[in-house]
């Protein structure tokens, strides 16, 4: 068995690689380490089972020779974040859109047995119900979640017309050890642990009674194994825990402490929670790890983010300046 990553050295790519390696599967990784770490595959190097290739996903020529024999393919390679793919739309089309193509023809010219895609659940924007189905309004807010969503759309047309085995998994809010500890302002637990860390108060948007569906990286590993070793293809299906939590309850799990309030953002629900009833009921799967377990974890690991930006209320204005500018703009036109 070969299965090739892109992304391999990114947060859920380098668990994935782990995963597989551990049950003795050859993992080809693929990533140009713009976003994804070494260090996040230091622990596999001594494995005969892993081999890391340096590349850019949008180079055909570079990447089309290393699916030769592949049998799964796990497309996780992305520029994500919110705030630069409305400063930097034209780069995120490149790398998740045209990259998406991209991989897609090189796993259907090497006639490979499984392709899972990576998703986002962003794509639903602010949906009108919670828990929200595959089958709710696509709608995505920003230029990242447009990107994945094309993307995905790239992957059920190969399905449709060439026949290529796809399954794609719409991920919810993921977490766990080896997430992003530096770059641009992003996901909730990186900020949190860095002033923790520091003995700053947490920043929370808004009133910090948003609710989110956190998903453990363990979790959506398993189901990424789930979808390749299974029957279904053209199928799409929400990955989450089903359940859904608040900001404030984050801030007790991490500790407590003092917090300051910042601005809610235009664009952002207020509750995410996925219906992962499909996934259940086709695949099989279900999550494990609980968010108190989750936390725990990552608590265990918070020296990780000891080099970790520490954001705060100005910084974070900056940072989110273009934010506002123009979705605070689309907004009011809705």
């Amino acid at each position: 068995m070969k299965t090739l990553i892109t992304g391999g050295a990114g947060f859920i790519g380098s668990h994935l690689a782990e995963c597989l390696i551990k049950e003795g599967i050859r993992v080809v990784v693929i990533d140009n380490f713009s976003t994804g770490r070494s260090a996040n595959l230091e622990p596999l190097y001594r494995s005969p089972h892993l081999e890391i290739q340096e590349a850019n996903i949008c180079d055909a020529e570079r990447i089309q020779p290393l699916f030769q024999n592949v049998d799964w393919v796990f497309h996780l390679a992305a520029l994500a974040d919110i705030v630069p793919s409305v400063q930097h739309p034209m780069d995120y089309h490149r790398t998740n859109v045209d990259g998406t193509f991209t991989v897609l023809e090189a796993a259907r010219r090497a006639n490979v047995r499984r392709f899972v895609y990576a998703a986002s659940s962003s794509c639903y924007g602010v949906p009108d119900h919670c828990p929200t189905s595959e089958t709710a309004e696509i709608r995505p807010k920003y230029p990242y979640a447009l990107t994945k969503y094309v993307g995905e759309r790239y992957a059920m047309h190969w399905h449709e017309v060439y026949g290529l085995p796809v399954v794609s998994l719409r991920f919810f809010n993921v977490y766990g050890p080896r997430s992003r500890t530096s770059g641009t302002y992003g996901a909730v637990f990186g900020v949190f642990l860095a002033q923790k860390l520091h003995n700053k108060p947490f920043t929370v948007v808004g009133d910090g009674t948003q609710t989110r569906d956190f998903t453990f990286v363990t979790d959506v590993v398993r189901a990424c194994l789930t979808a390749a070793r299974s029957s279904a293809a053209g199928e799409i299906f929400n990955v989450g825990s089903g359940k859904t939590y608040s900001v404030n309850r984050l801030v007790e799990l991490l500790g407590g402490g003092p917090v300051t309030h910042i601005p809610k953002r235009p664009g952002e629900p207020d509750c995410t929670l996925a219906d992962i009833g499909q996934i259940s009921s086709r695949l099989g799967w279900r999550p494990q790890v609980g968010l108190e377990e989750g936390v725990k974890v990552l608590l265990d690991n918070i020296d990780n983010w000891r080099e970790a930006p520490v954001w705060t209320p100005e910084k974070i204005s900056l940072a989110t300046k273009d934010w506002f500018q123009f979705l605070g703009k689309a907004g009011a036109v809705e």
